[in-house]
């Protein structure tokens, strides 16, 4: 694993963590508990801050940047973030899941309790409203997430990440 101080900003990381021997961690990045860095995944807190809640997984091949002088990227706790997604410079609330391949672009908001399908695009500035699933490119609400048959996904992953990275400690 590369964990690399920059300018004098270096990774927080709790004991409890579990990075992958090749994931990369950069710069100004805290980390709350429980988490999972999985393989590839790159958090590159460099230019801005990048703030990371508890029980927070980022997937394999997954990019968490933030920008220069303008947007640091916040994750709330339960988080997931999917193989091979990238979000940048954005606030993500608590109980999310990014999935796979999707792209959360700069100063957007994403509340709570929300799926982002598997490869939508959420373009920049956007701001997608709690308890419901977003899809496409660009990204629109297609479902309230409290009438579907997803609404218990974002809790099971969340955990199912804690207990994977405990089979890799």
């Amino acid at each position: 694993m590369i964990i690399k101080e920059l300018r004098g900003k270096a990774p927080q990381i709790p004991e409890d963590c579990y990075i992958a021997e090749n994931a990369t961690i950069v710069g100004d990045v805290t980390f709350g508990n429980e988490c999972s860095i999985w393989f590839n995944a790159v958090i590159r807190g460099d230019v801005n801050s990048i703030t990371i809640g508890n029980k927070v997984n980022i997937q394999d091949g997954a990019i968490v940047h933030c920008t220069y002088l303008k947007h640091p990227t916040v994750i709330g706790n339960n988080v997931s973030i999917g193989h091979n997604a990238m979000v940048h410079g954005c606030v993500i609330h608590d109980n999310v899941l990014v999935g796979m391949g999707a792209i959360v672009m700069d100063n957007c908001v994403v509340h709570s309790n929300t799926i982002i399908a598997a490869g939508a695009i959420v373009t920049q500035n956007s701001v997608l409203e709690s308890n419901a699933i977003y899809a496409g490119i660009p990204a629109k609400k297609v479902k309230d997430l409290d009438a579907s048959a997803f609404s218990g996904e974002i809790e099971r992953i969340a955990n199912n990440y804690v207990m994977y990275s405990s089979w890799y400690k």
